[in-house]
């Protein structure tokens, strides 16, 4: 058997260490691949933009979504859940039926992606999702869009970063109004002296000066644009969250609309866009604050 070269061996040890890096990356790819499943059929006239770029990292890109004839539309920007470590833009569960039900009503819908856990801690993500609402602000009206009639909307994990975001704006740009979709982390000091979930501590760490700076209660300031607070009447410790965080809002001169939904942590997502007293509530308060007709 013939001795490889220096070369071939140092080739070699660069492609061992090219795997190792590699593999949790295709691990995260695979693992979003399954999470979003099929592609989701958008209304016919509808177009998508996707993977747009906010920041240099694979995992800051961005999914758009834009009506047939929009023009100085409103603009829906999500940000999905999955315990702040795993999760997609393209989750069929996130869009699919938010998709359907509000680009037809000429709405642009803006699904992000952000750095998560272990690689990104909770403020970092925060300012991924900043980052990216600065970006999609700034092309909206290369889509038809009105950066001023920005509404944020997060799912569990993401609601929690939108409201850590509301609550603290950051930069020249405003918005409309936030929907938190059954966040259990608004009050996160109060959470982790609580009995709670271990992906809190995931999330979280022991370090109460961390817990009050991700904490969105302890970063009101001030009134904010109008918050509508989705909850799972089944999830106690959520609902409970929202009535504290919901206490402190108004407090501090802002305005925030409850609804306590008998449905599960899931069901809060995937549901948001049928026909019903939910999608009906959520459109009211839409409708409320300018975003829809």
């Amino acid at each position: 058997m013939k001795r490889m070269s220096a070369v071939g061996l140092a080739a070699a040890a660069l492609l061992c260490i090219f795997d190792a890096q590699a593999g949790p990356l295709r691990e995260r790819l695979a693992e979003r691949r399954a999470e979003s499943g099929a592609e989701v059929r958008l209304p016919a006239g509808s177009r998508a933009q996707r993977n747009i770029a906010y920041g240099e990292h694979a995992d800051q890109r961005m999914d758009v979504y834009i009506p047939d004839g929009a023009r100085d539309a409103p603009v829906l920007f999500l940000v999905h859940g999955g315990g702040w470590r795993r999760g997609d833009k393209a989750h069929g569960r996130l869009i699919g039926n938010k998709l359907a039900h509000w680009l037809p009503a000429g709405v642009i819908v803006v699904s992000v992606n952000y750095r998560m856990l272990p690689d990104a801690d909770v403020l970092t993500q925060r300012d991924d999702v900043a980052a990216a609402l600065a970006k999609a602000q700034s092309l909206a009206p290369t889509w038809g869009g009105d950066p001023s009639r920005f509404v944020l909307m997060g799912h569990s994990a993401g609601a929690h970063l939108v409201a850590l975001l509301a609550a603290a704006p950051q930069g020249e740009r405003r918005w409309l109004g936030s929907v938190l979709l059954d966040s259990g982390a608004l009050d996160v000091e109060r959470l982790m002296k609580e009995r709670h979930a271990g992906l809190f501590d995931d999330a979280f760490g022991k370090a109460p000066a961390f817990w009050r700076a991700t904490s969105p209660l302890h970063q009101l300031g001030g009134p904010t644009a109008p918050w509508l607070a989705v909850c799972s009447s089944r999830r106690r410790q959520a609902c409970d969250q929202v009535k504290v965080f919901a206490q402190r809002v108004r407090e501090t001169g802002g305005r925030i609309d409850e609804l306590p939904l008998d449905l599960s942590h899931g069901d809060i997502n995937e549901q948001l866009g049928l026909p019903g007293d939910y999608t009906r509530q959520v459109d009211a308060f839409l409708r409320d604050i300018g975003a829809l007709k």
